[in-house]
């Protein structure tokens, strides 16, 4: 493992830790997992819902999620059939259990058709015991997908959060991103999510865009700010492996001369001085926004159920998935698999990753330490019986440096450190992981 001076010496830019182990930590299993007995010593009583739907209109050239545009009309029926079939297995999987959380993330997930986005919302409800009118329930969209007739079955089904990917208000600089997304769309969408009256809007903007200028992110930020989004998130450009930018830009150029830290400090003033806290390097939240208090899930303590292609679940000892892919053959030729499997085949994992009780507690910090409040010391002890500055002693160095700092039992990252979250997420990351991301080739 690096030392933390050296790796702030490197860009502040090295990884989005928004999960840990990352996926590209994965493997195949020793064995297949009986996940009705992976499930069986877990609390079930707190659970995420996360249905994956693995479809665009086109393939943005920063997108390295698993994601296919255009596809054929009968593979989308298919995948539908299978993920219905999949929640089902889920059920039985489970036994006795209650979500206090849903979202449809993608991919796109209104790419789909009306009746087909119903069935799934249908198959969730009847399979799963969970309420979406009361429980925070959520949808990704695209402009060009964001129609009335879809966004209103989602808030008559209790969706209650749309996140649009905005990226830029600049028509430029979606071309530059390769999303032939027109500004006039991204209104449209907008106007009509706010008409059927969404409790939460989120929307997402991207910073270190070529050709982009502090001012015309500014012009973004200001654009964004007067539709009144509950939630914002801004995100550093990374351009990365089989994703349309990496095939047409170098690394290098972002090895030297990196303006985006200059660029987040200015869209990250211009979201507090309108009143917003700051969650997390990248997420924002009006003070309108509702359960800003009370979050009903926490994913260092609770559980994690991916329906789909695609989606990840989570138990504290096993991480567990489908295999992942970027390039537009390896993600059709995965899709292929899924549709084409037996239904049985969803009460078995055999690709994740195994947490012993070492990755367990580092996941735990890591999970705690990149949002705030940040980490709870006596939470912890609670957890795992001993104290986490004993069990990752290098924690210390963050608060030496002026990047984390103790108050009251709360060890949480000082400004400073929340805009090298890049940096600290990775170097916190344990060798095995590491070395597992090092050694992976992304198809």
């Amino acid at each position: 493992m690096s030392s933390l001076s050296e790796q702030l010496q490197l860009s502040p830019y090295q990884a989005y830790a928004y999960a840990y182990p990352h996926k590209t930590a994965y493997r195949d299993l020793p064995k297949p997992v009986d996940l009705r007995e992976q499930w069986s010593d877990e609390d079930r009583s707190a659970l995420f819902a996360y249905v994956h739907i693995p479809f665009c209109t086109y393939r943005c050239g920063f997108c390295n999620l698993f994601a296919l545009g255009r596809p054929e009309d009968d593979l989308v029926a298919s995948y539908v059939a299978q993920l219905i079939r999949q929640i089902r297995v889920t059920r039985e999987v489970l036994g006795e259990h209650r979500f206090v959380r849903f979202a449809l993330g993608g991919g796109t997930p209104s790419y789909l058709q009306p009746a087909q986005l119903a069935s799934v919302l249908e198959a969730v409800t009847r399979e799963f015991t969970i309420d979406l009118q009361t429980n925070p329930a959520g949808i990704e969209v695209s402009p060009e997908t964001a129609t009335a007739d879809r966004l209103q079955l989602c808030r008559d089904a209790g969706i209650d959060r749309v996140s649009m990917g905005v990226q830029s208000f600049v028509d430029t600089e979606l071309q530059a991103l390769v999303r032939p997304t027109p500004r006039q769309e991204i209104l449209a969408a907008i106007d009509t999510i706010r008409r059927l009256g969404f409790p939460t809007l989120n929307l997402d903007l991207i910073y270190g865009i070529h050709g982009q200028s502090l001012d015309s992110l500014r012009h973004s930020v200001r654009a964004a700010l007067s539709f009144q989004p509950e939630e914002m998130y801004l995100y550093p450009l990374y351009i990365r492996p089989r994703t349309g930018l990496g095939r047409i830009e170098s690394r290098k150029s972002r090895d030297s001369g990196d303006a985006r830290m200059q660029m987040y400090f200015a869209a990250r003033d211009l979201l507090l001085d309108g009143g917003y806290t700051q969650v997390s390097m990248r997420m924002f939240r009006s003070p309108t926004a509702p359960d800003v208090a009370a979050p009903a899930y926490c994913c260092q303590n609770d559980g994690m159920v991916g329906i789909g292609c695609g989606a990840r679940s989570y138990t504290r000892s096993l991480h567990y998935s489908d295999r992942y892919g970027v390039a537009r053959s390896s993600v059709s030729e995965i899709l292929r698999q899924y549709v084409s499997a037996h239904e049985s085949s969803f009460a078995q994992a055999r690709y994740g990753f195994v947490l012993d009780e070492r990755e367990q507690r580092r996941r735990y910090v890591i999970q705690s330490l990149l949002v705030r409040p940040g980490l709870d010391e006596s939470a912890y002890v609670a957890r795992f019986g001993t104290q986490a500055l004993d069990d990752l002693p290098q924690l210390m160095e963050l608060i030496d440096r002026g990047l984390a700092q103790r108050d009251d039992g709360l060890l949480a990252l000082t400004d400073d450190g929340m805009a090298r979250a890049d940096t600290i997420g990775p170097w916190l990351y344990s060798e095995q992981v590491t070395a597992g991301m090092d050694a992976y080739a992304v198809a």
